[in-house]
């Protein structure tokens, strides 16, 4: 078997041919015909006694098609692998499909292969990124630290309900004039609860405000929730579900009693639980930095996600116009593996969607080649242990020991799927973390505004994926 492999003119597409022999593929063919001949029932033989005379003249053609079609592919994959050619998308068949006869011997077939644009990247301290980080405010300490002391405060009988009070009481379902409904079907709910501050509809919640034990206070559970089938099942002590879902009365609710929050006072045993065991504050003012720095730890993913945007756009801006691409070879590949994709459609989409996209994957492969990047197994447990702490502290579990975020990432990169979205997250993170090692990153600091309009302006009109 011979192969060979030249580039073509346009320094963008280059043709493998593959010259095959029958002595490439004869005793493959004859071993495919033993093995249907041993494992098939063919009327008229025992299994395993068929002649192979037999077996070629009722299998042969199929069997040497598919062994050479075979043989071929190995080949060109081979070649590609052991010359370490780089290229854009799966080779594809540079000439009509050919007839395999019993009769011919000796085949040629020839692929198409697309290659890669040359991309002269430069990545050096010469050139200079923004890295945005977000002010931190004394506003902005007073409203975390607000929230820090209501989470970690206690629930105590209050005279008067705020916003975030829960109101216990009797719930007695209403007539249309008003009344309390007496009937034999009346809902009637002694040991009531509800918490306004959770209500969709905040009208509801407001009728709430300010209620005192013994008022009477007129609402509509159905929308309090928008007739969310669990929440009226909760709230009305109705066991069906789709009966719950459908009460869509007003109710009377007489306050019993008015739980509210009473914020943390600042002391070692709130900021143990506000920080974490290992907290070491002695003061408010330590207390203050701390409170800051956990600001700044909140902003810091959406700092590195600008830094990517800016990173990006920089390299499409600089390198996007001088990256050439072969056009008619991905229509035809984009059609021959998308069945549902017409030509007219492709046609649409393919300069505003198909060649910018690719640009941008061809600049990113370069850049990944100029400053080898590589993700390690470390980089991607990494990526599922952070993982795991936004998952826990969805549930306000932010103190944990460091071994159980490290468990939990575990068992998330068990799950293949899983594992492969944290193996993708961990590539994009290496690959700006390089670029952000490898040039000079100039700080800026600015308001939570002013950030909003940088992802603005970065995000304007972009239609490459990232």
């Amino acid at each position: 078997m011979n192969v060979s492999y030249e580039k073509n003119p346009d320094g963008l597409t280059a043709k493998i041919t593959v010259a095959v022999e029958e002595n490439d593929y004869a005793a493959k063919v004859k071993a495919e015909l033993k093995k249907i001949g041993a494992t098939q029932t063919i009327p008229g033989f025992r299994k395993g006694h068929v002649s192979v005379e037999h077996l070629t003249r009722r299998f042969g053609k199929e069997v040497k098609s598919e062994v050479i079609n075979r043989v071929v592919i190995e080949a060109v994959d081979k070649y590609i692998r052991e010359n370490n050619i780089v290229y854009i998308a799966e080779p594809l068949p540079a000439s009509e499909p050919q007839t395999i006869t019993m009769e011919q011997k000796d085949y040629t077939f020839a692929f198409e292969l697309a290659l890669p644009a040359e991309i002269d990247v430069k990545l050096d301290k010469e050139v200079k990124l923004p890295f945005y980080t977000v002010k931190v405010t004394d506003e902005m300490i007073e409203e975390q630290d607000k929230a820090l002391r209501e989470r970690f405060g206690s629930q105590e009988p209050g005279e008067e309900a705020d916003e975030k009070a829960l109101v216990k009481g009797t719930i007695m379902e209403l007539n249309e004039d008003g009344s309390v409904k007496e009937s034999a079907d009346a809902i009637q709910v002694i040991d009531g609860i509800v918490a306004p501050m959770f209500f969709k509809d905040k009208a509801q919640a407001e009728k709430f405000l300010h209620c005192k034990v013994g008022d009477k206070v007129v609402f509509n559970p159905w929308a309090t929730c928008e007739g969310n089938a669990t929440e009226m099942s909760s709230m009305l002590h109705i066991d069906d579900k789709e009966v719950a879902a459908n009460v869509k009365s007003d109710f009377q609710l007489t306050v019993s009693e008015i739980i509210i929050i009473k914020p943390a006072e600042l002391g070692e045993e709130f900021y143990k639980n506000a920080f974490g065991p290992q907290a070491a504050i002695e003061n408010e003012e330590q207390y203050r930095q701390n409170v800051a720095q956990m600001i700044a730890a909140q902003f810091a993913p959406t700092s590195q996600e600008v830094f990517q945007l800016s990173a990006r756009k920089y390299l499409i801006d600089t390198y996007s116009d001088g990256v050439k691409v072969p056009e008619d070879f991905l229509k035809r590949y984009l059609l021959l593996e998308n069945p549902g994709l017409t030509a007219e459609k492709l046609e649409e989409d393919f300069e505003k969607a198909v060649v910018p996209d690719v640009k941008w994957q061809l600049i990113r492969d370069e850049v990944g080649r100029k400053l080898d990047v590589k993700v390690t197994e470390e980089n991607v447990m990494e990526i599922a242990v952070a993982a795991a702490r936004r998952q826990f502290a969805q549930y306000g579990l932010n103190n944990l020991p460091e071994e159980s975020y490290v468990e939990y990432g575990k068992k998330l990169l068990a799950d293949k799927k899983t594992r492969q979205n944290l193996a993708n997250t961990a590539a994009t993170v290496k690959f700006f973390d390089s670029i952000r090692d490898a040039v000079s990153v100039e700080a800026k600091e600015v308001t939570v505004d002013e950030l909003r309009s940088v992802i603005e302006e970065l995000t304007k009109n972009d239609s490459v994926a990232e």
